[in-house]
């Protein structure tokens, strides 16, 4: 996870990731940092210092970590830290008034949010009254206090949820999201995912790996590659797609769509309703690069989309464009409470079953 925060005891933890490398705070002011850092993977660093006792959060990226305290945001380049160092060099501040200084979790700070980017700070109007946002590589997406949804940056994949591919330069409201109740939002490289009050389930943007949890191409190349047994093993689910202007049914053999036995989607700029097995009712969402998790209400853990790193957890590094019980914890009786995507894997949050 590429973010973290002090707890207060016996507080549950909140995993967060924001970008490639991995980070946390421990409670005794260290940071750890791991991962991809410094241009060489599988690195482990630990920056000690007493003084980030009280840092409330964390943002990092290869290049730069971000750090919350109660009275301001830091930026520090952390590119050529070495084992020996204790932190980077300290490169930007800005400063919390006395009024802003109830925000706990990044990327969002009073009257905007941060970057792991130059100019690392962009303002956000008042009236938008944001309660979460989620960061793509290119694209934004929040959720207002209200629980409307806006997007705004690149939209040349969908992502944005217009229903087109142009860009948007300031916070739109995603219209056909508009009236709903949303609960939860989540940004991947380029495609997000959303999901209501109720438990409903949205999906929009690129679909080149089958993160959409709809038809592509490149997962059905990969299927017909399988061998038989191969086929057998996998394990997929087969929920029923609805959209607003298409409906699309997979099951494990055919994809129908209107006639047309051969369809894939690779751009889908409207919201899409995807459906999970037996209707469960979905609780929180998260996106990877190229791949993306919901909890059900249940606690259960579904993942999709790109594989090739282990990313789905399904104890193989095929692709898949369905959503697939991630069996692992079912089979050790755990209940998983959050999840957090990173750019190329996946962490999560469980706790054992009672019996």
């Amino acid at each position: 996870m590429a973010g973290g925060r002090i707890l207060p005891e016996e507080a549950e933890p909140r995993l967060e990731s924001h970008c490639l490398p991995g980070s946390f705070v421990s409670d005794d002011g260290s940071i750890y940092v791991f991962g991809f850092v410094d241009g060489r993977p599988w690195q482990q660093m630990c920056i000690v210092n007493q003084a980030h006792r009280g840092c409330m959060d964390i943002l990092s990226s290869e290049k730069y970590l971000l750090m919350l305290w109660q009275d301001r945001v830091e930026c520090r380049d952390i590119q050529n830290l070495s084992t020996g160092e204790v932190e980077g060099d300290l490169i930007w501040v800005k400063q919390l008034k006395d009024r802003e200084k109830q925000c706990t979790a990044l990327p969002l700070i009073p009257d905007g949010y941060v970057t792991t980017t130059l100019p690392f700070y962009k303002p956000l109007a008042p009236q938008l009254r944001a309660r979460k946002l989620a960061l793509g590589s290119e694209h934004a997406v929040l959720l207002s206090s209200d629980f409307t949804v806006y997007s705004w940056g690149s939209g040349r994949h969908g992502q944005l949820g217009h229903g087109g591919v142009e860009d948007e330069a300031e916070p739109r409201i995603v219209e056909a999201l508009h009236g709903l109740a949303m609960a939860e939002i989540a940004a991947g490289g380029w495609h997000s995912v959303s999901s209501s009050a109720s438990g409903d389930l949205y999906v929009w943007g690129w679909n080149e790996s089958g993160q959409l949890g709809l038809p592509a191409k490149s997962c059905s190349e990969e299927k017909h590659r399988k061998t038989p047994q191969q086929k057998r093993l996998s394990g997929e689910v087969t929920p029923s797609l609805s959209e607003a202007n298409n409906t699309v049914i997979k099951s494990a053999n055919k994809i129908t769509a209107l006639g047309d036995s051969n369809v894939f989607i690779s751009i889908q700029a409207f919201p899409a309703l995807l459906d999970l097995p037996e209707e469960l009712e979905v609780s929180k969402v998260s996106c990877g690069s190229r791949h993306s998790a919901v909890i059900t209400r249940e606690g259960k853990l579904f993942t999709w989309g790109w594989g090739n790193y282990g990313q789905l957890g399904h104890g193989q590094s095929n692709s898949s464009d369905l959503p697939r019980l991630v069996e692992y914890f079912v089979r050790n009786r755990l209940s998983v409470l959050d999840v957090v995507c990173g750019t190329w894997n996946t962490f999560v949050f469980a706790q054992q079953e009672a019996f």
